[in-house]
């Protein structure tokens, strides 16, 4: 197999697995890159950057496009692109960080809840809209990372943002499950989509499922998973 050069830069799409944190995905990789037997042959001691353009959260997976070398200077550009998500949501019930990460901390009613209401009020969730995002989430607040004030049992005031969801699609409804697949733009928490989801519905709701499936033009379906990242590697030939 060809060589990649990985200090000129490469654009590797990953499938990144269950459990795992981005960070822990581009520790991995950058692990697998730099002991590899051949790819620093060249003494220059020097090893390539490496960075992700759009973090998955843990219970998420799908597409994260990975970037080496002089790459890494396009990630802004890879995350302002248009995502594409699917999953599900569980109505009825609620946690601290609005997916699994957390177990339920309410319960509410369902019984009013009908397919109609359901589909109305998706609709009424597509365009411009401002959305306040988890305060389990990386966003800074006064220097600090917002889930560790959560952790730490603190509060903090986050401000609300505009976001874009261009496509809000029911695709299951079997209550307390909804699925759905949703086109947005950069910034948009589809946790706290879950969350306002269930306040819409006049009753609770929480992230259960999550896939990342396109960013702008690139798909889930060209990504390769972790393992074969590895096989790849040790199939180059210098």
């Amino acid at each position: 197999m060809q060589s990649k050069d990985f200090r000129a830069g490469e654009v590797i799409l990953i499938n990144k697995p269950l459990t795992w944190t981005s960070f822990q995905v581009v520790n991995k990789m950058k692990w697998l890159i730099k002991n590899h037997p051949s790819l620093f042959a060249d003494g220059k001691g020097v090893q390539p950057k490496i960075g992700h353009a759009g973090t998955l959260d843990p219970l998420a997976t799908g597409l994260l496009i990975v970037c080496t070398g002089k790459q890494t200077k396009n990630i802004e550009q890879y995350q302002a692109q248009e995502k594409e998500y699917t999953g599900t949501f569980h109505i009825g019930a609620t946690t601290p960080c609005y997916d699994l990460e957390k177990e339920i901390d309410a319960h509410y009613p369902t019984s009013h809840i009908t397919k109609e209401l359901i589909y109305a009020v998706a609709a009424g969730f597509t365009g411009k809209q401002q959305q306040t995002p988890p305060l389990f989430s990386a966003i800074k607040i006064g220097g600090r990372r917002a889930y560790d004030i959560a952790r730490a049992g603190e509060t903090a005031e986050i401000k609300s943002k505009e976001i874009d969801i261009t496509e809000f699609e029911i695709t299951r409804i079997a209550l307390p499950e909804v699925d759905f697949r949703v086109v947005c733009s950069k910034g948009t928490y589809i946790r706290s989509l879950a969350r306002d989801f269930g306040l819409a519905l006049n009753s609770g709701g929480h992230l259960t499922a999550l896939c990342r499936t396109r960013i702008g033009t690139y798909k889930l379906g060209d990504a390769i998973s972790i393992e074969d990242f590895e096989k790849t590697l040790i199939n180059i030939n210098n």
